[in-house]
């Protein structure tokens, strides 16, 4: 009986997503305590224009099995809530470079789980990255990092910033 009670209050869930914020999705259960909302492509690009975040591609595509792509499909609904959040709190022009897409390291908190968010690597994100938050030494790669106070984790790839969102920072 259990079992079913939770199964139908995830068609509830999923169905009242799906009315309220259509490319929503709700997965897990309302008793599974690590139930994550994942959102459609269209969704992301929709949150992300809103505070006037851009994205980009080497290949100039969003399919979430091409790695040239950059993907905003199956990402965590925290995840782009966070990057709502960074843009808000920085002020800083921020360009996502890369997302669910295939290519990225594996792993329960990555890219393609909808984790992560890369983004081009700009003097005023850097700075307010490495002002506000709090050192917390080297990856296992080498790549320093840097931790809010929410619990994001903000990576220094070189190249790049490679950002772990567990919550949306705030919102």
């Amino acid at each position: 009986m259990k079992v079913m009670n939770a199964l139908r209050a995830r068609s509830v869930l999923t169905a009242l997503a799906l009315v309220v914020a259509p490319g929503v999705a709700v997965v897990g259960t309302a008793t599974d305590a690590s139930a994550v909302t994942k959102i459609s492509q269209a969704t992301a690009e929709s949150m992300f224009r809103q505070v006037g975040i851009t994205w980009s591609s080497s290949g100039n595509c969003t399919d979430r099995y091409n790695s040239t792509c950059t993907s905003f499909e199956q990402l965590n609904l925290a995840t782009a809530q966070g990057a709502q959040t960074l843009k808000k709190a920085s002020g800083c022009a921020l360009n996502i470079t890369g997302g669910t897409e295939v290519g990225h390291a594996s792993g329960t908190y990555s890219h393609w789980n909808g984790y992560k968010l890369d983004y081009s690597k700009y003097s005023c994100i850097g700075t307010y990255i490495k002002t506000y938050f709090t050192y917390i030494g080297l990856r296992g790669d080498g790549a320093p990092q840097w931790q809010s106070g929410s619990g994001n984790v903000y990576a220094d790839e070189g190249t790049h910033w490679d950002v772990t969102y567990y919550n949306c920072g705030g919102c």
